[in-house]
């Protein structure tokens, strides 16, 4: 549930049962004019940046070559599985989490995804914040630089909360990997929900820029 001063910038959420008991003690609707001013020009300035975001999403929704794992719209036969990062260790003496997907197609090409915890910290299990970031590698060899916006959001079948980031880059067979990208996860919390799970299932979109 959502405090009703929400439209004034109150940011609780709660219990249904608490609801009531905030809303009487909520101190949004004593704040005086200037500060509401500038909490509403906060929250317009945030309303722009997410309409902006939406407005490149649909430009990319444009673009002649666009493939995701759901389906790939480049190739004829249809690819159902979500990427799935599964959860490994690394060798060192000191073990660190990472995860990997196995390898998957998306506009003819091969690709494979990598994850780590709050950037290979050596013990992540003792912080209070937790974060992902990942990285996409490029498996095939290409002819020609293949330039690329991407994105990461939640599988169908998963109520994980990401906030959509779209990123660049030019894949070549001499540079065939990102650099490690924060996973754009709301909070630590909806992280720790991933992080608990066997397998984190999520759908990758790639659009491919045509020079």
């Amino acid at each position: 549930m959502q405090c009703k001063y929400k439209r004034i910038g109150c940011p609780w959420q709660g219990p249904f049962h608490e609801l009531t008991a905030h809303e009487g003690e909520c101190g949004h609707p004593a704040k005086t004019g200037n500060e509401l001013m500038e909490i509403l020009d906060e929250m317009d300035q945030n309303h722009k940046k997410e309409m902006q975001l939406y407005n490149s999403i649909f430009n990319l929704l444009s673009f002649e070559k666009i493939g995701y794992t759901g389906t790939d719209f480049c190739s004829q036969t249809c690819h159902k599985k979500e990427v799935q990062f599964r959860p490994y260790r690394t060798d060192d003496f000191i073990t660190r989490l990472y995860y990997e997907t196995p390898r998957f197609t998306v506009l003819n090409q091969t690709w494979v995804l990598k994850a780590r915890v709050n950037d290979s910290e050596r013990n992540p299990n003792l912080s209070c914040k937790r974060t992902l970031s990942f990285q996409l590698i490029l498996k095939s060899k290409v002819n020609s630089p293949m330039e690329c916006s991407f994105l990461l959001l939640k599988g169908p079948y998963d109520d994980v909360k990401i906030n959509p980031v779209i990123y660049h880059f030019a894949f070549t067979n001499e540079s065939n990997e990102t650099d490690y990208l924060p996973l754009p996860i709301i909070d630590s919390v909806e992280c720790n929900k991933l992080l608990a799970a066997k397998n984190i299932n999520l759908r990758l979109f790639i659009f491919q820029i045509q020079k």
